[in-house]
């Protein structure tokens, strides 16, 4: 089996491929404004080390979120076009998850990440990193209970004095993606794979223009006596 991952729900735009056995390529860039640009390359890359092609492939992997809408959607528009075209099946999971998996087991912990808005994707997972709550978005200040938990994930460096202790990675990695969806293909899935569909969680700040306003023609002025 060949499995690509990707993840693009953060600033970070992480991709790697596995074997079914270990992870053979890999490549990451951090520019939350170029998703679109580096996504595709980055998959042309990690096929190119390993010496594949992506008629090998017979998986994917793809975070979905949550995260800002125009990131997210690049990866999972590519995820879909991508199964697609090749007739391969595309495996959705959490991007929390992603993150949780790598935290280290022990105690119960959050994720959360940066959501704008001063606002952040957040979930809450056992001392097993089983998820409990979420994912949900808001501001760090009205999680419950967050101030006594160690969080992963680059909301707790964007809001320290929210949490307990800083731990895991920052953002999503595409190596440990791949591993989560290879194990589920074992039976031995440490989370829910998911159907590629977008977390969003709240609205794109774009909008739809609304229908032209009806514009009310000058009154004519009267005659002249």
């Amino acid at each position: 089996m060949l499995v690509v991952g990707f993840d693009t729900a953060t600033p970070a735009v992480s991709v790697a491929l596995h074997d079914g056995e270990r992870i053979v390529s890999e490549a990451s860039a951090a520019d939350g404004r170029r998703h679109g640009e580096l996504l595709t390359p980055m998959i042309a890359q990690v096929l190119s080390d390993a010496g594949a092609s992506r008629a090998d492939l017979t998986a994917i992997a793809v975070g979905v979120g949550p995260g800002p809408y125009t990131g997210l959607r690049v990866g999972l528009v590519t995820a879909r076009v991508l199964g697609a075209v090749l007739g391969i099946p595309v495996h959705g999971v959490c991007s929390l998850d992603v993150i949780a998996a790598d935290v280290p087991r022990g105690r119960e912990f959050l994720v959360a990440t940066d959501a704008r808005r001063k606002e952040v994707y957040w979930a809450r997972y056992d001392a097993a990193g089983v998820r409990l709550e979420g994912p949900a978005v808001g501001s760090a200040a009205s999680i419950p209970g967050a101030a006594g938990l160690a969080v992963a994930g680059s909301g707790g460096q964007l809001y320290p004095e929210a949490f307990g202790a800083v731990t895991g990675p920052a953002y999503p990695d595409a190596r440990t993606l791949c591993a989560l969806a290879v194990g589920a293909r074992d039976g031995q899935a440490a989370v829910p794979m998911l159907v590629a569909e977008p977390l969003y969680l709240r609205r794109p700040d774009a909008r739809e223009p609304g229908p032209p306003k009806k514009v009310t023609p000058p009154a004519s002025p009267e005659p002249s006596s």
